[in-house]
């Protein structure tokens, strides 16, 4: 017998999946785990600075902020990006992970013609395996960053 499903009102279609294939699937409550570190800058609003659950590290948007003096110190982008690997960097370590773990990063530029400078930066962090990778220009960043960047990375083995 084979699955039905219904498109719309009047036009049944058959699916192709066996009933015998299609299991139950139980959803189970995920575990979640704040990430906390006074070696990175503290949380600009009400979020996390990283979260773990189920083997994976998910670290928040980082900008430029200098952890020491709570300031945006670096006025260029090359400065700022380097800061920004530094903070993601500092909280993967408090998680259990590193920068060789990181899977997927999305950055945002204030500037998008800056992204070689940036990249220049990032393939100096990045250079084994780097990981996927989305990158936009946005209208503005918080404390008038030129750069943010946020990522997902699994934990040590």
């Amino acid at each position: 017998m084979f699955v039905h499903t219904l498109l719309s009102r009047s036009a049944p279609r058959v699916s192709l999946i066996p009933q015998s294939h299609i299991q139950k699937i139980t959803i189970r409550q995920m575990s979640r785990q704040v990430v906390s570190t006074t070696n990175a800058p503290a949380a600009l609003g009400p979020y996390s600075q990283a979260i773990i659950s189920n083997g994976m590290v998910y670290v928040s948007g980082q900008i430029p902020i200098n952890p020491a003096s709570g300031e945006i110190e670096a006025q260029d982008i090359t400065g700022q990006t380097e800061q920004v690997l530094k903070n993601l960097e500092a909280i993967l370590t408090e998680a259990g992970s590193s920068i060789a773990n990181v899977v997927k990063t999305t950055c945002f530029l204030d500037d998008i013609n800056e992204w070689p400078a940036m990249n220049d930066v990032y393939a100096k962090v990045f250079h084994t395996a780097p990981p996927a990778r989305s990158a936009f220009e946005v209208g503005k960043l918080p404390k008038n960053a030129k750069v943010e960047i946020e990522a997902i990375a699994k934990l040590n083995e």
